[in-house]
């Protein structure tokens, strides 16, 4: 078949195919674009032509739009994944912080920046980065780092074997992450005679690696020896759709469990062996259990400072075993490793110790706390007549929502907070991005949520920090019908970072917005297409109700104070106090 480049590479995406659940739908959910110098002519051109089965979405930001496609990623369980295209300057390094997210949080996202000529005729070209020591080298190179495989098509038939190296990287489990293919802006006009096998159907499936028999019955042993196990469930249980597989080994032994953030939501909060987020923002009883367990038992985990209380959390004594997709976070902290899909582990793990149950005592021990915890949540929660603190929006929050409802944050306070406090009814319906902690992913990565989920609602708690620095994407929401609830809590600035600076010694330095004029964020959303209204905690509930008859997004803004955070679960952090002479 003669074609372009671009051409040949869009018909590509449009033939992969990925089977959820034993439905077949496009692994690429679209692709997301801003066209410019370097991809309006070759990829702009070809997009046109397959928009029936590749569709194109138009965004603001192209670090906006690649949150979003790191979103839709999330919330498919890596299932299903998009691509965006960009120009060749600033439109691709606009990319490399959305890289890093999905590179730190293990998700696909294929990334189609332009390149300059690779003829090299008009050199240089505008938006050239044009670096003395090195002629090979364009703007896109920033993204080597932030990518698990990089390619420079120079040539138009290295598609051929470009292509298939992509998709290998972008559907395996222990690999994922973004793919970045710099396409030079000549080579995706040149045409060329591919070959038909090329563009023929290829059908793709969730690789489930069965865990190595010694490794798990070194593990089987572990388990009936210890008198106080511990399961911390992370991102690899839902990815590999292993919440029921969890739920049964966890009734079956009695084993409780604690949850990352990325693993929030693997079970239901009120499951009787629940106990919550685990380390530095989580609950009581999960990590009272973690100073107390002999052994613990992380299952698609990587091991953050967060999660381990900067490696405080656990006993020193403690044996650690690591069930994981990726050698490398299988071995993490001289982990007993065992490399395998974590719901096929949790089966495995399930028939092994079918006559085997915990001490009642150490089960007891967990309940008992997770009572407790409970009531100290209701106190957190609760508000009064003072200007409302985080936790105390989430309190309001939390019950005027249906039980499949998604809530997405990603950095400062909220995050912490949500991870405590936050109820979990479905899997799901917890997003937050944690591994990069990036500021400005909520509102694009609710974009992405809502895109992967339209059947669900989809609330994006976000603070004014983050909102300033990336909000475009609402309007995009309004503009592709896609309805999300915003609730924007307005604490003066960058509040989380106040609230650590003084922890740490410092006085408060140029993280509140202090004598500044007031910024009016109801007028600006609305100016963005949203509905918008300013709203006292008293009345969420009601406010929450009309954004969710409302027929657009709505953006729902309450004051509160930067100064407070719950005092309740939370461990030690490692964040460096500086040294002080005379």
């Amino acid at each position: 078949m003669r074609c372009t480049a671009a051409q040949a590479l869009v018909r590509w995406m449009a033939a992969q195919v990925s089977l959820v659940d034993g439905v077949e739908m496009p692994y690429f959910g679209g692709v997301w674009a801003i066209f410019g110098h370097g991809n309006v002519a070759g990829m702009g051109a070809a997009l046109a032509e397959v928009e029936a089965v590749l569709p194109t979405f138009r965004a603001h930001s192209e670090q906006g739009m690649a949150h979003a496609a790191i979103a839709f990623a999330k919330a498919h369980r890596r299932e299903r994944a998009m691509a965006c295209t960009t120009s060749i300057g600033p439109g691709a390094t606009n990319l490399v912080t959305a890289a890093a997210v999905a590179h730190a949080n293990r998700l696909p996202i294929l990334l189609l920046p332009g390149d300059v000529f690779a003829s090299r005729r008009p050199d240089p070209v505008l938006q050239q980065i044009e670096a003395f020591h090195d002629a090979t080298v364009s703007a896109n190179d920033c993204l080597r780092p932030v990518s698990r495989l990089f390619d420079r098509i120079t040539r138009p038939e290295q598609l051929i074997d470009a292509l298939p190296r992509a998709m290998a990287v972008l559907t395996d489990p222990a690999q994922c992450g973004p793919v970045t293919i710099a396409l030079c802006q000549d080579v995706q006009a040149e045409a060329w005679e591919y070959p038909a096998s090329l563009f023929r159907k290829r059908v793709w499936r969730r690789r489930r690696p069965v865990p190595d028999a010694q490794e798990l019955a070194e593990l089987v042993a572990r388990i009936r020896a210890a008198r106080a196990p511990l399961i911390v469930a992370g991102g690899g249980v839902l990815y590999a759709r292993g919440e029921a597989a969890l739920a049964a080994l966890a009734e079956a032994t009695g084993i409780p469990v604690a949850e990352t953030q990325a693993g929030k939501g693997a079970l239901a909060w009120d499951h009787p062996q629940a106990l919550g987020a685990i380390g530095v923002t989580g609950s009581d009883p999960a990590n009272r259990a973690a100073a107390e367990a002999d052994l613990i038992l992380g299952i698609g985990t990587r091991l953050q400072d967060f999660t381990t209380g900067s490696r405080r959390l656990f006993s020193p004594q403690v044996v650690l075993a690591q069930v994981n997709v990726a050698a490398y976070d299988s071995a993490k902290q001289d982990a007993l490793p065992v490399l395998g899909d974590a719901g096929i582990t949790l089966e495995s793990l399930a028939e092994a110790l079918a006559d085997w149950r915990v001490a009642p005592d150490w089960a007891a021990t967990g309940c008992d706390r997770v009572a407790a915890w409970n009531r100290d949540w209701h106190t957190a929660t609760v508000p009064n007549n003072a200007l409302p603190s985080d936790a105390q929006v989430i309190g309001a929050l939390w019950p005027t929502l249906p039980d499949d409802a998604v809530v997405l944050c990603a950095a400062g306070g909220l995050p912490g907070e949500l991870h405590k406090l936050w109820r979990v009814r479905v899997p799901g319906g917890y997003h937050a991005e944690y591994g990069f902690s990036c500021m400005g992913y909520e509102i694009a990565g609710g974009l992405g949520a809502k895109l992967a989920m339209p059947e669900r609602e989809v609330i994006v708690m976000v603070g004014d920090g983050s909102y300033l620095m990336l909000n475009s994407e609402l309007a995009t929401s309004v503009a592709m019908g896609l309805k999300l609830i915003v609730v924007l809590l307005d604490n003066g600035g960058f509040g989380c970072i106040h609230r650590l600076q003084q922890a740490t010694g410092g006085r408060p330095f140029k993280n509140l917005r202090g004598p500044a004029p007031a910024i009016d964020f109801v007028a600006h959303a609305r100016s963005l297409g949203a509905h918008a209204e300013a709203v006292e905690l008293r009345a969420l509930g009601a406010a929450v109700a009309r954004a969710r008859a409302a027929d657009r997004s709505s953006v729902l803004v309450l004051r509160t104070d930067p100064d407070r955070a719950s005092t309740i679960g939370g461990h030690w952090w490692d964040v460096p106090a500086p040294e002080r002479g005379e």
